[in-house]
Formats: C-alpha cells, sequence, structure tokens
C-alpha cells in the first residue's frame, strides 16, 4: 500500500525551499556589485560564494560533531520540525550582520553574515530534504523534491531583481555606482522573515519523527538485498552522490555567479543591466522543475502529459511578467520559448526514472556549454542560460539515488550531501581562477561541462548499484504511486 502526499505539511515544508533560492540568487547581483566596489579580480569575487557555500560543508561537519557527541542523530533528538525551526533562527542572526557590513562597507563583515546565514541553511537542508522524500510515497520521492525546488526557484527568479533594486534604486534607470549600503535593507527585511516562518514552523503539523526504515523497506523490492552497514558512508550510492552534489552545485551556481562578467566582458552589459538575464537562468531551474514536478502530482496519464508541455510555459510567463513589472525589455526573450521544447523532450524521454533523467539532463548540460563556448553574442548567452533548464531536477535525481536504501543512516547520509553543497564555492572560485588566465571567462566553462561529465557516469552507476540491492526506480514507478 502507497502512502499518499500529506500536501498540507508538504505546503508549509517548501516555504523554506523558497528563501534557499532567493539568497542564492542574490548573491550572483552583490558579485558584481562587490567586485566593482572593493576592486577586486574575478577570482575574489567568487569569495561571496565560497562564504555561503562552504557555511554548508562546515554547518554539516557541526551537525555530525553535535550528533556523535549526544550518542544520538541530532535530528531524531530534537525533532525535524524544531531543526529547521533552529536553522531559521540562525540564518536570521546572519542577516543582521549585513547593517554593520554596510555602514562600514567591510567586505569581511558582507561574508561573515552570508557565511551565518548559510549555516543556518545547512541545518534546514539536513531536515527538509529527507521530509520532502518521506512524505509520501517513496516512489515520487524525487518528483515531490523537484516540486519543492520549483518554490526554491520561484525565489532565485523574483531574488536578483528585488535585491537589485534595493541596491540600484530603480532597476530601469541607468545608475551604475550602486550604494554599498544599499545592500542592508533587503537583509535586515529577509531577517524578519526567517523569524517569523520559524515561529510558524514551530506551531505547525510538519513531522518531529519519520520512520526512516520503512521507507527504505518499501523502496526494495527485495529486503534481503537491502545494505545494513555501520555508517552512511559505507553505501557506494552515497558517497559517489557526495561527489555528484559537489560537482552539481558547483557548475549551477559558477555558471550563474560567472555570468555577470561575462555579460560585461563580451557583451558590454553593465552590472546594473543583468538582472534579468540572471533572473532567466534561475528561472530556467524554475521551469525545469516545475514540468518534473508533475509526476507528485495524483492525475491521470493524459493529464499529466498536458501538464508537461502547460507548466513549463506557465513558469516561463511568470519571469516575463516579473521582469515586465520590473520595466526590463523582455522581447529579446521570447525566442528562449524554443528551447524550452529541448527540456520538455529530456523530460519526457526520462519517464520520471531519476538515473535516466540525471544521464539526459546532464548530455544536455555538456552541449548547451559546448556550444556557448562555440558562440558569441545571444547565442551564447541563452546556451549557458539553459544550463539552468539541465540543471533543474538534478538536486532531486542525485539526491534519491544516494539516499535510498540508506534506512536508520538517511540523516547521517542527508547530512554529508549537504556537506558538499560547498561545490557550489569552489568550483565557482575555479572557474573565476581559469577566467583570470589567457582561456579567459567565454572558455572557462569548460569547468561545468567536466563537471556534467561525472553526472551522467553517476547516473550510470548508481542505477547499477541500486539493482544490486533491489531497487528499480521503473519497478516502482509501474507498480505505484499515481
Amino acid at each position: 500500500m502507497h502512502q499518499k502526499t500529506n500536501w498540507a505539511q508538504f505546503g508549509t515544508l517548501i516555504s523554506v525551499f523558497f528563501f534557499w533560492g532567493f539568497v542564492a540568487a542574490s548573491n550572483d547581483i552583490l558579485i558584481p556589485v562587490f567586485k566593482e566596489k572593493f576592486m577586486l579580480s574575478h577570482a575574489q569575487s567568487q569569495l561571496v560564494s565560497i562564504a555561503f557555500y562552504v557555511a554548508y560543508t562546515i554547518g554539516s561537519i557541526i551537525y555530525i560533531l553535535i550528533s556523535k557527541s549526544v550518542g544520538s542523530d541530532l535530528l531524531n533528538k530534537i525533532g525535524y520540525k524544531n531543526g529547521i525551526a533552529v536553522g531559521l533562527i540562525i540564518s536570521a542572526i546572519g542577516t543582521l550582520l549585513f547593517y554593520p557590513a554596510a555602514n562600514t562597507s567591510s567586505f569581511t563583515l558582507m561574508l561573515s553574515g552570508l557565511f551565518i546565514v548559510g549555516l543556518g541553511f545547512s541545518l534546514q537542508q539536513i531536515a527538509a530534504n529527507p521530509l520532502a522524500i518521506v512524505i509520501g510515497d517513496p516512489a515520487t520521492g524525487s518528483q515531490r523534491l523537484t516540486m519543492a525546488g520549483g518554490v526554491n526557484n520561484f525565489g532565485t527568479t523574483i531574488g536578483p531583481l528585488l535585491v537589485s533594486f534595493a541596491i540600484f534604486g530603480s532597476v530601469s534607470a541607468a545608475n551604475t555606482h550602486a550604494s554599498i549600503e544599499a545592500v542592508k535593507t533587503p537583509y535586515l527585511i529577509l531577517g524578519l522573515a526567517f523569524v517569523l516562518v520559524a515561529v510558524f514552523f514551530k506551531f505547525s503539523s510538519i513531522p518531529n519523527k519519520i520512520d526512516l526504515d520503512t521507507v527504505s523497506a518499501e523502496a526494495s523490492e527485495n529486503d534481503s538485498k537491502l545494505l545494513h552497514r555501520k555508517s552512511a558512508i559505507s553505501y557506494p550510492q552515497l558517497w559517489m552522490g557526495m561527489i555528484g552534489i559537489f560537482v552539481y552545485v558547483g557548475v549551477e551556481v559558477s555558471t550563474a555567479s560567472n555570468l555577470p562578467n561575462y555579460l560585461k566582458e563580451d557583451l558590454a552589459i553593465s552590472t546594473d543591466k543583468v538582472a534579468p538575464f540572471i533572473s532567466l537562468y534561475w528561472a530556467s531551474l524554475m521551469i525545469g522543475r516545475w514540468t518534473g514536478a508533475v509526476g507528485a502530482f495524483n492525475v491521470g496519464k493524459s493529464a499529466a502529459q498536458v501538464m508537461r508541455f502547460v507548466m513549463p510555459y506557465l513558469a516561463f510567463g511568470i519571469f516575463l511578467i516579473v521582469n515586465k513589472i520590473a520595466q526590463h525589455d523582455i522581447t529579446p526573450f521570447y525566442v528562449y520559448a524554443l528551447v524550452i521544447v529541448v527540456m520538455i523532450i529530456g523530460d519526457l524521454l526520462s519517464k520520471g526514472n531519476p538515473a535516466r533523467m540525471l544521464l539526459i539532463f546532464s548530455s544536455c548540460g555538456i552541449a548547451a556549454l559546448v556550444t556557448g563556448m562555440l558562440t558569441s553574442g545571444m547565442v551564447s548567452v541563452y546556451a549557458f542560460i539553459s544550463v539552468g533548464l539541465f540543471c533543474s531536477t538534478l538536486w532531486p535525481c542525485i539526491f534519491t539515488l544516494a539516499v535510498t536504501g540508506l534506512g536508520k543512516h538517511t540523516n547521517q547520509g542527508s547530512s554529508f550531501l549537504i556537506m558538499m553543497i560547498m561545490g557550489g564555492g569552489i568550483i565557482s572560485l575555479l572557474q573565476g581562477a581559469l577566467a583570470d588566465t589567457a582561456l579567459g571567462i567565454h572558455y572557462s566553462y569548460i569547468m561545468g561541462a567536466a563537471c556534467f561529465a561525472y553526472l551522467a557516469f553517476y547516473a550510470i552507476r548508481a542505477k547499477a548499484l541500486l539493482k544490486s540491492q533491489g531497487i528499480d526506480f521503473d519497478a516502482l514507478q509501474s507498480s505505484g504511486g499515481h
């Protein structure tokens, strides 16, 4: 008997996914502003990404150490709901640092504030990702994570626009001289929102305890084939998935965080005009995730097929409306509707199988980056931006493949995966360093192509590993869910 999704609990849970996206995408507006104001190199400007994403690693290490010291998993001790609320309060404390940082024009304090925000996000992620998978049928766990990711990318779509508005005054004005003091306003408002949502979570119906062993048993065709190991890291699907998360977050973040400098150097687009391009990149993730989430809804096959064509263009419509309200010229972006067709075809071919989707979309990502490097002008810009479409559903695919079959070690596995979000900072820094060499920023995107190549390999290997443990996602999908 397959468990139905608890939509009331899930609806509350995905609110934190919005905040993760809002802050992550807003960093891409901060990077060129700080580069200009503090006179930084490409690599130095990527310290914004390093501070934010390495915080996930430090947060995960702290989580593991505390769990060891208290003799049991921290979330099992304090509860999932409480863990998310505590994480939100930690992030709120981080936003307070933006006030003195902006007043004193301190780059170090700015980075410290982002680091503490990231620390809070790490605890939220460790709790929220397994919750999204287990609040319903294991067969549709990756689609629920995809749906949560769609909400995350609603945050990433409007984040750059709101932060750009707060920093530059009017996003449509030809104002390239941003005030560092203007940075504090959006982050203080964000901090207040964190506190309010933390209180809301505390009194919500989100479960504090979940039975992870039962979930693993439901996912396997043969319980006897399940691995029963002493530690999460002993499971091959997990440690290979950790590398997968590292390179996936790396290519997703570095593609976007290096985009403003590419637009400025190769297309002479000024810093205050990059917001709609960054917004389209993150909207591309929303477009892909809204499409991939269709499988989580309990609708008929024909209705699901229609939704797979409607949802991506609905998400694209939101991007166009938001940018029209922001008084940007949206006519150059209409042609992007054709690029979305490629993503829809990939989604249909995947048939909801996370391993197959990971292989197809990673291959498309390589093709997009190679196209971007071999072309110039707006063709290259749209090719680089389309990486967002192909990154869109990779997080839930990797996460689901990596934690499936871990049973009671799922939380530990989750914390190890969240630790690897540091790839967002490190890969961005490496690409920035490549851009500072003779290779230049245009060809520095070879870094992302290498990341996608590993993900294609992991898709093939993880499928074989899970099949040896009695877990076949094609069989799971045909036997239940919807």
